[in-house]
């Protein structure tokens, strides 16, 4: 199902994209699908998110479906069977409270509430059943979505989910430890630790389960594969820190690749930019290459085996989607209030969180 460029909401104007943001190769050579589940998935995890109190009522009310959390999963993983991609959606509402969580126990000098809740996550995702009706919104949350997620491949995949989500829970402190201390880590630094905390691993791993297989670790680990998955996550991760950039200067981050730029290689504001900017469209133009070679592998895997067809039609199903992470990304910028700092009455404090109820458990 192709969705409209502008809009995958009830909004039907146009989103206006800055030149500064704007990308004419992902507008025209990406064209932009939207999983036909998706009127039910925003539905439902709406429900979801009431009924786990990860969002008072009030912000779910205002706020949840202008977030467009479910239109940036419903863009990515195409093809997945309904209940993949809603446990899918749930967890990436999850995370996105988490992060938010995460955020405003920095803001408010909350480091023991921090710790207690990283410990609590840790043990909730190795054994999620026995976290399903702990006390903490945040932990019982995780526990559910994971347990979901857990249910649909083997357990070799969920040892790897599990494996790849407890380094980004350890990505997640040290980015608290930096900053907490104000301390900005370097470029080389902050690129090798954007790509924990921004969950590269993560996403790649739950195209599998869209895809209805567990890729054997040859597979996984083909450079064709990966270097397509590294080059569309990547993509992601820059354009995010591109569109956020006024969000996180406004609240004191130290997190942001052009933070660093800044601080550590003497760039200007505009100089800055550009820079963050080149290496956004430097991963578009090696996606292609990469997206071509990937196929090129894919198409090699079927070697006349029923086996041999499955898996290389798993493969091609990833690396369709690895595709789709381009334009749903991109008009996820664009269209979730995560990113109207301009509309805020505080830059600094997003109006979807809720500061007083945040890690008190």
């Amino acid at each position: 199902m192709h969705a409209f460029s502008d809009s995958t909401t009830a909004t039907p104007a146009a989103v206006p994209v800055p030149p500064s943001l704007s990308l004419p190769v992902i507008e025209a050579a990406f064209p932009r699908q939207l999983h036909p589940y998706w009127p039910r998935l925003q539905e439902k995890t709406r429900t979801w998110l009431l009924q786990k109190r990860l969002m008072p009522p009030d912000k779910v009310e205002d706020h949840a479906d202008g977030l467009c959390y479910t239109d940036l999963m419903a863009g990515y993983y195409m093809g997945a069977p309904d209940d993949v991609l809603q446990a899918i959606a749930d967890y990436s509402a999850w995370f996105f409270v988490w992060d938010d969580r995460h955020d405003r126990d920095i803001v408010h000098h909350r480091p023991e509430a921090w710790r207690r809740l990283e410990l609590r996550l840790h043990a909730a995702l190795e054994s999620p059943e026995e976290h399903l009706h702990h006390e903490d919104p945040l932990v019982a949350g995780l526990a559910d979505s994971v347990g979901r997620l857990y249910s649909f491949l083997p357990g070799t995949w969920n040892a790897r989910f599990a494996r790849h989500f407890h380094a980004v829970i350890e990505a997640y402190d040290q980015e608290f430890h930096n900053r907490t201390e104000g301390r900005i880590p370097t470029v080389e630094e902050y690129l090798e630790l954007r790509r924990l905390t921004f969950a590269h691993a993560i996403w790649t791993d739950l195209l599998e389960p869209s895809a209805g297989m567990e890729l054997p670790d040859p597979v996984r680990n083909h450079p064709a594969y990966r270097r397509a998955a590294l080059l569309s996550q990547d993509f992601a991760a820059w354009y995010n820190d591109l569109c956020s950039f006024p969000k996180e200067i406004a609240g004191d981050e130290v997190h942001n690749l052009g933070i660093s730029l800044i601080t550590h290689k003497g760039l200007t504001l505009e100089e800055t930019v550009t820079e963050v900017r080149r290496r956004v469209e430097d991963c578009v133009s090696d996606f292609l290459v990469a997206e071509r070679e990937a196929r090129e592998f894919a198409d090699s895997l079927a070697d006349g085996t029923r086996h041999g067809k499955e898996l290389a039609t798993a493969v091609r199903a990833c690396v369709g989607n690895m595709r789709n992470w381009f334009s749903s990304v991109y008009w996820f910028h664009h269209e979730s209030g995560r990113y109207r700092v301009e509309s805020w009455d505080d830059r600094s404090t997003p109006p979807y969180v809720d500061n007083e109820a945040a890690g008190e458990l």
